[in-house]
């Protein structure tokens, strides 16, 4: 039962990791869409950076 157990805790950590980069993503998403709300939307593709 040991392998299997690393096995749960590494999708485990895995799964968590995933969701962070997804909730990074569009929080920073979010972010650059409500400050340019006013102008038209131009947003660069090379802008994007993540924070960590």
């Amino acid at each position: 039962m040991m392998p299997l157990n690393w096995i749960f805790s590494f999708i485990f950590f895995l799964s968590i990791f995933i969701i962070f980069i997804i909730m990074n993503y569009y929080i920073f998403n979010y972010k650059i869409n409500f400050n340019n709300n006013n102008k038209l939307n131009l947003i660069n593709k090379n802008n994007m950076t993540w924070k960590w």
